[in-house]
């Protein structure tokens, strides 16, 4: 088995074009080519990290923090980054750091957290816009049903809970081929009418290349006319934080309790009490003060992140309890995702979650 496939199922649940802009994730360090003969996954990939994976005989660390950000100049050891990178070239060690693509995913970083609090019904708090698109295709009637299950096959027609969603109508297509031509249906040189369908199906941007493969495999014709036309619709499976609910509200302090019991906290920076239950929360992995008026619009009566700053917390205004639990903190039980997907397709090597709590935070 080799690195680029463990690879391929992350980014079939996570796709690359789902992380941020300023996001760095991939395959940091390493040959996608080279043979797995154990993985490791952390929160963050560091040198003891590396250190551990060297024990464990593992050449792949996957960690949900990319080590690094932004370009490297040179590689002299001056710091953790340069020295983890240089630890783990040494040592054949590959680097693929899955962060900000799996933070957007739904069933991803936020859905661990709703799993790990009991929390149903859960939704992206900030869907994103720009991911879908439409196709559209004409097709001779005889051909639609065979056409439309390609597009469905490579998935085109997903609209939230429901698949194979397409839009049809009955028409007419009109057509003459010139000399060079060999149409399916009629003669070169002759006006020909025929029967069509027009067929519409919505798709996620990153499946683009395999629907139009699928079309031009199974459409008849020699020219296949289609149009694809960007959409900004909110996608509702991809987008920043989530809302959840619990099954009976609860009083804040349970609430409370629950929050630091859950990502086990010593102590737990929250706004003031509010003295009203708490029933529905949005909450977001990593650093989430961007989305305190997405919690609030929401409806939500209480917003769990870290990383909020003093003048941040005035943002809540009275109007929803927010609770900080620090970054390192909600986003610990990211690896179990890696593990899972791993585990579930490959028997072949080692998975092993890092012992190493790599937190540069302490509370005394």
């Amino acid at each position: 088995m080799l690195i680029k496939d463990v690879i391929s199922e992350l980014e079939k649940f996570a796709p690359l074009a789902y992380q941020e802009s300023y996001d760095n994730c991939g395959l940091i360090v390493g040959n996608k080519e080279t043979t797995v003969t154990g993985v490791l996954l952390s929160l963050d990939c560091v040198e003891s990290v590396v250190e551990e994976a060297i024990q464990l005989k593992c050449n792949l660390v996957i960690a949900h923090h990319p080590i690094i950000f932004g370009g490297l100049k040179r590689l002299n050891g001056n710091n953790y980054v340069e020295r983890t990178v240089i630890k783990a070239i040494q040592n054949n060690i590959a680097i693929y750091a899955a962060h900000t693509n799996f933070d957007n995913v739904k069933e991803g970083v936020n859905a661990k957290i709703a799993e790990k609090l009991g929390l149903k019904n859960i939704k992206i708090l900030a869907p994103k816009k720009q991911l879908l698109k439409k196709l559209v295709t004409y097709v001779p009637a005889s051909h639609q049903e065979k056409v439309r299950t390609s597009l469905f096959e490579a998935g085109a027609g997903n609209i939230g809970n429901y698949d194979s969603c397409s839009f049809n109508i009955a028409g007419t297509g009109t057509y003459r081929g010139n000399e060079n031509s060999n149409p399916v249906i009629g003669e070169k040189g002759k006006l020909s009418t025929e029967p069509e369908t027009r067929i519409e199906v919505i798709f996620e941007a990153v499946n683009e290349s395999a629907i139009l493969r699928n079309l031009l495999a199974n459409h008849p014709y020699e020219e296949v006319a289609f149009d694809v036309y960007p959409l900004d619709n909110s996608y509702q499976n991809v987008g920043s934080g989530m809302t959840g609910e619990f099954e009976k509200s609860i009083p804040e302090t349970d609430f409370l309790n629950l929050v630091k019991k859950t990502f086990n906290l010593k102590v737990v920076k929250h706004t003031s009490l509010l003295n009203k239950p708490i029933k529905k929360v949005a909450f977001c992995g990593g650093s989430g003060s961007f989305l305190i008026k997405n919690a609030i619009n929401s409806g939500s009566d209480a917003y769990i992140s870290s990383d909020i700053k003093y003048h941040e917390f005035f943002d809540a205004e009275s109007r929803i309890l927010i609770a900080d639990t620090g970054h390192f903190e909600n986003e610990q039980f990211t690896p179990e995702i890696f593990y899972t997907l791993i585990q579930k397709k490959f028997t072949t090597f080692a998975t092993y979650l890092s012992k190493v709590n790599t937190n540069p935070v302490n509370y005394f």
